[in-house]
């Protein structure tokens, strides 16, 4: 029981409508439907510490809830790119994003956004930060939003926009401690950068610099291509070890478990491991299906019985943000997934690299089997596979790829 004697709920209602007054002793119309859903949340005294703060010098969500509820905050995007605290405000706009009272926008794309205000405002040439801010508004995001309307942006995606903007940023700083302008930079300046960077930067660099050519605010260059070094891949039997003990070691949390079993049965990456629901696990009659491509896929026992028992005991399905998330792998803020990155991170402390393990396992599935069909399954692109085939020198690598619904297909679950 708490003040006047009411229950955790009907007192979290309470507070809600006091945070969302808009000064005429009601809840401000538009936010009504969020009030709705969050006083419908499983565990309300979560909620009251979310909205008060804990500790004491946390700043609570109330203080959000209440300028929006004034109006001092407007009911767009923009207006939360500049609001604090920063995790505080993402996370409202997620829920705002759930009732509909903003439009949803990829949160990779919220988050560069963000990113961005507070870079640009820390840019001290005007020049310059015009300059950087036309090649973000005019290049980067346009892509970003174009890759959004095919697929979820991943953490990759939006930490490799962001790194080509400071990349932009520190190479005019650069022109100016030499006493260039960027029309007067010559290809014996951009030799120079280049051996004086690092090879991430140089990469990083190279899409400002094609967008300055193709605006003309260059002269031509002629750019490196880009090169990637690629790590070894475990051994198979190292990838067997490993699968051994995630099928056994009932000791360690079963999500890492079966995250690490996706990884290295199915040679799914982090990124793509969390945009899997619920409706990609399919029970047909006695056996237990997968859907990452097409067709569906065979998963083997033991790993698909402890594929069914993670998918009915998920975690984080008691918050007010995922009452009904169908994520496989539902994270904390409103209908979004686990970051890539934690799930990455989980996966290495039960010891799984997840780029020489997910290296090791797309190996394999290409020396068992020919590179288009495994592309399918799996959601590779064929040319990715029938490169990694012709490097482990597969006799599979000279497959014609095709329509060989005739052929029966080996299961790829039964590594």
């Amino acid at each position: 029981m708490h003040a006047r004697h009411l229950c955790t709920r009907c007192t979290l209602s309470d507070r809600l409508s006091e945070a969302l007054d808009d000064g005429t002793g009601r809840i401000r119309p538009e936010l009504e439907p969020l009030h709705a859903m969050l006083v419908k949340v499983d565990n309300p005294r979560t909620l009251l510490t979310w909205l008060y703060g804990y500790p004491p010098k946390v700043v609570g969500a109330a203080v959000l809830l209440r300028q929006l509820g004034r109006g001092e905050v407007a009911l767009t995007h923009e207006a939360f790119h500049r609001l604090q605290p920063w995790r505080g405000a993402a996370h409202l706009r997620d829920l705002l994003m759930s009732c509909d009272l903003l439009p949803t926008v990829d949160k990779q794309i919220c988050m560069f956004e963000h990113w961005l205000v507070r870079h640009l405002d820390g840019m001290t040439d005007p020049a310059q930060e015009q300059l950087v801010r036309r090649f973000a508004t005019w290049d980067i995001l346009p892509r970003l939003r174009a890759r959004a309307e095919r697929k979820r942006i991943t953490p990759a995606s939006c930490k490799g926009a962001g790194e080509q903007v400071r990349a932009a940023t520190a190479f005019l700083g650069w022109l100016t401690a030499r006493d260039l302008d960027l029309a007067d930079c010559s290809q014996a300046d951009i030799d120079i950068w280049h051996v004086e960077h690092k090879q991430h930067e140089r990469v990083a660099l190279r899409r400002f610099l094609l967008w300055c050519m193709d605006n003309k605010s260059t002269r031509r260059f002629d750019l490196r291509a880009a090169q990637t070094n690629q790590r070894p891949p475990l051994t198979h039997s190292r990838r067997v070890d490993l699968l051994g003990q995630i099928l056994t070691n009932t000791e360690t949390p079963l999500r890492s478990r079966v995250a690490a079993g996706l990884l290295l049965l199915f040679a799914q990456p982090a990124s793509r491991i969390v945009q899997l629901t619920t409706e990609d696990v399919i029970q047909d009659q006695d056996q237990v299906l997968l859907r990452l491509g097409e067709p569906p896929l065979s998963v083997p026992e033991p790993f698909a019985s402890m594929l069914l028992d993670y998918t009915a005991s998920r975690t984080n399905m008691r918050t007010a943000t995922n009452p009904g998330s169908t994520w496989l792998f539902p994270g904390r803020r409103a209908n979004q997934p686990l970051h890539q990155d934690y799930l990455a991170k989980l996966m290495g402390q039960l010891g799984v690299p997840t780029v020489a393990g997910r290296t090791a396992a797309i190996r394999q599935h290409v020396l068992e089997l020919p590179a288009p069909i495994v592309a399918d399954a799996l959601s590779y692109h064929p040319v990715t596979t029938t490169k990694l085939a012709t490097r482990a020198g597969t006799t599979w690598s000279r497959y014609a790829p095709g329509d060989h619904s005739s052929l029966k297909r080996p299961g790829i679950g039964d590594t």
